[in-house]
Parts: structure tokens; sequence; C-alpha cells
């Protein structure tokens, strides 16, 4: 048996060793349903029930011991599934801070959810409102109010983003079960979330971000929506009254639920128009809400419903929830500005005349030439620009902002608050760990890639681990192979068709067109700034090509210089000088070591991290996603190429809010690499990998 199929098994025992609390709870209440049956017949129907539960008649009878007793009884067979399962959230907060600190939410919370509902049933019952009084005459069972309060709590020990989602599903599901079901366990449901809301204080929506606002705005809607059709088959009876499946209008409520999807997806992505309509909805509701309330206080209920074909619970219930998101929308409305054409950045919006001027008088890494190709837009920031790509949603960033280094982290921030206003998902692709330090704190990253760097000063290809190159660099003299550092531009028309001549037939081998976005093509290699490394034949032809892309830095004066040389395009002519790109790398870094240049970049290999031991799930699906593509592309093969020539290894980042902006993240980026690619094209490929895989 392998280490990792051993590991698991430990894992999950030392995990159950770690919840004995939860777990003793759970065999409780599965002992009192076999010793009383409850497992297999209704508890409620047991002449025990009146003894053991919980309730305001119990208290008012002295029956002092049903808080105790009841939280270890279940009232149906069928809803024990629902009660362990419950647990879950008293397993990982016992988990994450110990026995006591779970204990104690849940005895806490279940006594204080029984007490508060019964005190507060006590309370209302005076009133001629028939729920209320129905209510305070009923019994309950069951460890609910102890697993909500837990439930809460577990959610506030979620990392942002996720504590303030997870917090909005949790009040949504018990206030929406209160106002439509209202039965005593949805009662204790809701107290005991809100005390530990109250007391956590985890929840802070006036704290939360555009994006979270906007969030909890698309959330509310979509409630509503699903509240709308669940009140068209199933019976309700809360606090507003009891309502019956609708007999029709099944055409009118799909109208509906459509109107409120466009709208609640509008307000996803801050669009103004949808909030306008979100507010104009919510009006209508709330008028309508009134209007019924009133002519019930004027006339009687059951005219008013045969004078509206329709249930007024439903319409108290709708404008109560619209009032609230009304509210909302009102408080938050500076999140609603973006529109289908918003910009990004400053205006005016630089061009590429402007990137390359930032670049000459502030350097960049060894990415940031690319920003200067066909394709990226550019965002203006106070002291910086930042180039990306408006892919699927996506505001994909490429490498790190150019401009000065104090200014990186002030680039950063503006560049995703703009992008957000926007409505974009806002990203960074193949960022340094300078740009990854100014994202916020809450941002995550993902490894795309090591950026292989060669140091030039005194680099000389002498000793053992360097006999490959040099063995390459001696062949090549042997054969009469000779290396010329040149521009594409200032080539003859031949040489210039060999070029496109072999890169037309690389492309041809892929089943793919030419990757872009941080891989160029010969159009990028016509910048009079990138140069190009020819392996010429004794008869002429070209064997193979290189382009460098400038890399510029601080010189020794402080002036700006090229600091170092990128290596971009990596070509090579079928049945030529077999060792052709050692030899035009190797013959490449000595001429910019004799030059000046300090760093020589053989790019990043795409999934070929070396990850630690410890890196877990992103290491696997790096593995596996390498695994897949290498019969294409050959990352890996690329990355074992590149480690002849010993460099050292700079990280790089994928840089994203969390985890729910991936999907889109990875539909942007295959468009920005393959923007021009087919769904043929796609189809052809991915038989490529399934060959590629039974091979």
């Amino acid at each position: 048996m392998s280490d990792g199929a051993t590991q698991t098994p430990n894992r999950v025992l030392a995990g159950v060793r770690r919840i004995p609390a939860t777990l003793t709870m759970v065999a409780l209440i599965l002992v009192a349903g076999v010793v009383w049956q409850g497992l297999w017949q209704p508890f409620e129907d047991s002449p025990l029930f009146d003894v053991v539960a919980y309730g305001l008649p119990a208290l008012q009878e002295g029956r002092w011991w049903t808080p105790l007793t009841g939280t270890f009884f279940v009232n149906q067979p069928w809803v024990y599934l629902f009660t362990i399962g419950s647990f879950i959230g008293m397993a990982y907060l016992e988990f994450r801070k110990g026995s006591r600190v779970a204990l104690a939410y849940y005895w806490v919370g279940q006594l204080f959810a029984i007490f508060a509902t019964a005190l507060l049933l006590w309370g209302l019952s005076y009133l001629p409102w028939a729920w209320a009084q129905a209510q305070a005459a009923a019994l309950d069972v069951g460890a609910s109010g102890g697993t909500m309060a837990c439930i809460a709590a577990a959610v506030g020990l979620f990392r942002p983003p996720w504590r303030v989602r997870a917090w909005l599903l949790l009040i949504g599901f018990v206030f929406i079960a209160m106002l439509f079901w209202g039965a005593v366990a949805d009662l204790e449901h809701l107290m005991a979330v809100l005390l530990v809301l109250f007391v956590d204080r985890s929840l802070r929506i006036q704290r939360t971000t555009v994006r979270e606002q906007r969030l909890i705005a698309f959330v509310a809607v979509i409630a509503l929506g699903v509240i709308e059709g669940i009140t068209i088959v199933v019976p309700t009876d809360g606090p507003f009254g009891p309502t019956e499946p609708v007999s029709g209008g099944f055409i009118d409520v799909a109208i509906d639920v459509i109107v409120v999807l466009i709208v609640a997806n509008g307000l996803r992505r801050g669009r103004r128009w949808t909030w306008v309509v979100a507010i104009v909805l919510a009006v209508v509701n709330v008028l309508f809400g009134l209007l019924i309330l009133a002519a019930i206080i004027i006339a009687s209920e059951a005219r008013i419903e045969a004078t509206i074909d329709g249930e007024t619970e439903l319409a108290l219930a709708s404008g109560f929830l619209w009032l609230l998101v009304l509210i909302y929308l009102v408080w938050v409305r500076r999140a609603f500005r973006a529109r289908r054409t918003s910009r990004i950045g400053r205006q005016p919006a630089p061009g590429v005349g402007d990137v390359k001027q930032a670049l000459h008088a502030h350097g960049g890494g060894t990415l940031s030439w690319m920003t200067t190709w066909d394709g990226n837009s550019y965002a203006r920031t106070a002291d910086g620009i930042v180039a990306y790509q408006r892919r699927a949603g996506v505001a994909l960033a490429l490498a790190d902002p150019v401009g000065p280094a104090a200014a990186r982290e002030a680039s950063v921030r503006e560049f995703i608050r703009d992008a957000e206003q926007a409505g974009l998902v806002p990203c960074f692709f193949s960022a340094d760990e300078a740009t990854r330090a100014a994202v916020p704190a809450s941002w995550r990253s993902l490894v795309v890639a090591d950026d292989t760097i060669v140091d030039l000063p005194g680099l000389e290809f002498t000793g053992k681990r360097w006999n490959s190159v040099r063995s390459s660099l001696n062949r090549a003299g042997r054969e009469d192979m000779q290396f010329r550092m040149t521009r594409l531009k200032e080539e003859s028309w031949g040489v210039q068709q060999q070029l496109r001549a072999i890169s037309e037939m690389w492309v041809g081998d892929k089943g793919l067109p030419e990757m872009g976005f941080t891989l160029g093509t010969l159009v990028e290699a016509e910048d009079p700034e990138v140069r190009l490394a020819l392996a010429l034949a004794p008869n002429g032809d070209v064997d193979g090509f290189l382009s460098w892309l400038p890399v510029y830095g601080e010189g020794a004066g402080g002036e700006r210089v090229i600091h170092g040389w990128t290596l971009d395009l990596m070509r090579r002519r079928d049945g030529g000088f077999a060792p052709v790109m050692e030899f035009l790398i190797g013959s490449s870094a000595k001429l910019f070591s004799e030059e000046g240049a300090q760093i020589m970049s053989l790019s990043g290999a795409p999934l070929a991290h070396d990850y630690p031991p410890d890196a877990g799930m992103i290491a696997a699906l790096s593995d596996k996603l390498a695994d897949a593509l290498e019969p294409v592309y050959g990352f890996r093969s690329l990355h074992r190429f590149k480690e002849k020539f010993h460099p050292r290894y700079e990280t790089l980042y994928l840089l994203y809010r969390d985890e729910s902006d991936l999907t889109r993240i990875g539909g942007a980026l295959t468009r920005a690499f393959l923007p021009d690619a087919t769904l043929r094209q796609f189809a052809g490929a991915g038989m490529e990998l399934v060959r590629g895989d039974r091979d």
C-alpha cells in the first residue's frame, strides 16, 4: 500500500479523535431513538412525548427538565437524517476550537432558543394573532437550536469573503422558513442564529467590498424568486397566515422568475439599469403590500382575497421582504454604477507608446515587454499603467503594473477598484512577489509558472554540469554553423520567408493556432527593440531562431538601461542541426554577457512548477493538467530543457479574489491564450490529448 493510501485513514482517525463531544451527542440521540423506538415510528405519537417535550406549555406546567430531555429526541423518523447532518457545524467548531467551546455554543444556543422562543410566544399570545396563539400551545423536541447555533458559530470562522456569503445563506434560510412556515422549531432556529450573530459580530456588512454588496443584493433578489417558486407548489403557514398552492397563473410566475433572474444577474455585475429596475420592482411590491394591509384593516380579509383572486398572506410577506431589499439597495446604491461600456483607469487611456516610455523610464520585469503587444488594453493609474485584456467578464491583468516601484501597491489597488466598479472580475496573471504583496490580504494566489533566470556576469560554460551546452557549441563549430544576432526587419526577404515557413510548420503540428497573451509570434518579433538570434547552416538555410524581448532596469549610474533579455519564440527546422536550441541559447548568453546585460530569462514553463511535498491539492491539480497538455504543448519537456542552463527560479502567480472567480478566469485565460481557436480546433486538440494519454 502506498504512503498516500495509508495516510488517508490515519488523517480520518485523527480528525475523529478531535470531535468527541459531537460524536457523543450524536450517539446519545441515536441511543434514545433505539430505546424509545423513535428511529422507526413517530415519537410525537408516543405517550412519552408530552413528558419530555419542551415549549411554553411545558414550562407553564412546571416541567423544568424538558429543555434537557427534549434535546435527545426526534419527532419523526425521517427527521433523524437532518438532525444528524446538522451536527456538522458542531463538528467543525469542535475541530477548530475544541470540545469546550463547541459544547458551550451548543448548550447556550439550545437553551437560549428554547427559553427565548417560549418568552416571545408568551407575549405574542395575548394578541389577537392566530399564528402566535397556535405556536404558543405547541410542543417540540430536537437538538436543532443548538446545532443551528454551532453552524452560525462555524460560519463566523470562515475566511472572507466566504464568511459573508455563508452568513447570507444561513440568515436567508432561517428568515424564509420563519416567514412562510413559522413553526416553533423555525422560531427556535431564528433565535439561535440571531444570538450568535449578536455575540460573535462576525458579519460586518458595513465593511464589505463593492463586490460583496452586489452579491448580497443578488442573493436577496434570487431568494425572492425562489420564494415565489416555492409558494406555487407548497402550502405555507407562517406568521402572515396559511396559503395554498397556486392553482393557475404559472405562465405569469415563469415570466416573473425570468425577470428576477435577469435583474439579479445585472445586480451581481453592478449594472446601473438593473439597480433602477430592482428599485421599481421593490417599490411596486411594497406599495401593493401596504395597499393590501390597508384594505384588510378597512374591509375583511376574505373580501380582499376574493377581489384580488389571490392570497393576502403572500402579498404581505412579499411586501415585507421587498421592503428590506429596497432599504438595502438604497443604502449601497454607489455599488451599482457599472455600464456595459465602463472604462477602467483614468482618462485619457494610455497607448502602446506610453507603455514603452514608462518601461524606458522606470524599467520592468522579465514579462513587462509583453504588455506592449496587440490585444492588450491599458488602465492609467495615479503613477503607473496596468495592461489587461477584457475577456468573458474578467479584467485579466498581464504581469505587473508598469511604473515606479514605490507606486506598485497604489496601482494594484486602483486597478482592482476600477475593475470591480465596471462589473468585471479583476485578476493578475504571471505577477511577481511584489504584486502578490500589493493585493488585498484576502486575495488568493496560485502558482502558474517558474521564471527561469540565468545570471550573466561571469558566465562561463566550464565544468561538468555545462557538458551538454559546451558540446553543442563545439559541434556547431565543427559543422560550420553560424550564429547571428539581428532584428527581423533587418533581414532579407528570403530569410524572413524561411522564418515564417518554420513557424507555420510548428503551428501546423499543434492542431491549434499560435498561442497569444504571454507567447508571442513573428508579428511581435517585428518590433525594432526585439532581437532575433539565428542559426544558419553552411548553405545559408535557417535551422532555428529565437526572439529576445528587452528587460529594462537601472544601470550602474542610476540611468535606465537594458538590464537583460527574455526568451520568447523558439523555432527549429525539421531535419536541421539537432542541438540548435542549445547552440542558440548558449551563443545568445555569451553575447549578452559580453554586452553587459545582467540576466537572461528563459521565460516560465506553465504547469511545470516544482511544488513542495506539502503543497496538497494545488500541486495535484497542476500535475494532472500538465499530464493532459504535455502531448500538445510539452510544457514539462520545455522545463526540463531549460534546466540545462542551470537557472534560478522566480515564481509567477495568478492573483485572484477567491475560488468562486476561478471558473470565469479559466474561460478568460483560454480566450486570451487562444483568441482565434475554433471549436473544431479545440476538438482536434482534445483527440490529441486522448491519444497522448493512451501512449
